[in-house]
């Protein structure tokens, strides 16, 4: 059976995804380095030049996510992350299943790719999450933590800037496993490259 060729990712798409990807991937680095090196034996990244680069890049991952926002506005790549509620957990079971068990046995994918549809129920349900509820949070929280004189100084009794650096690192380690799990599905396509390479040239 011949196989349908999509243009699936404009150039601008192909743009963001790989600068948050480089940023995220910097950020991942820099705030680990930051939480564990001993400012005389670094782990990884001198403390100093973690911190620089995590505010750095945390301000342009900021900037990125902008463009994704605005794009999605705008174009009709805003769609691809709406998701109908209506039988949507019979919809992610069933990808699981075939993520668990159908793709082995070589059966067909219960929703296939097409230009309508990027992202299967289950990738619609994380990627939307991760973006319009992970990514702002993260966001806002280490903006916080970059003009902590804007955090409220108590909440509760406890620390205000305690919270927000909490809440960063929480939403930090949960975004750092979509990041794993995504590099993991993408090398699940027709061949362990084919996804990757859709990302450069923009066809599936």
């Amino acid at each position: 059976m011949a196989s349908e060729k999509l243009y699936l990712y404009p150039i601008w798409i192909r743009i963001w995804h790989w600068m948050n990807a480089i940023l995220f991937i910097t950020l991942l680095v820099t705030g680990v380095s930051m939480q564990y090196s001993n400012p005389e034996n670094p782990l990884l990244i001198s403390f100093e030049r973690s911190v620089e680069l995590h505010n750095l890049c945390g301000i342009l991952i900021s900037l990125n996510y902008l463009l994704f926002f605005i794009g999605n506005l705008f174009t009709s790549n805003g769609k691809q992350y709406k998701m109908k509620t209506k039988g949507l957990l019979t919809r992610i079971f069933n990808q699981s299943v075939y993520y668990l068990f159908g793709m082995f046995k070589k059966q067909d994918a219960p929703y296939p790719i097409s230009a309508e549809n990027k992202f299967n129920p289950m990738q619609r349900f994380i990627y939307s999450t991760a973006m319009y509820v992970g990514f702002p949070i993260i966001i806002a929280s280490g903006a916080a933590m970059l003009f902590p004189e804007i955090i409220v100084p108590q909440v509760f009794g406890f620390s205000g800037l305690l919270l927000t650096a909490i809440v960063h690192v929480i939403i930090g380690f949960i975004l750092s496993l979509f990041l794993f799990i995504h590099l993991y599905v993408c090398t699940i396509g027709s061949s362990i490259s084919s996804n990757f390479k859709s990302m450069i040239t923009g066809w599936h």
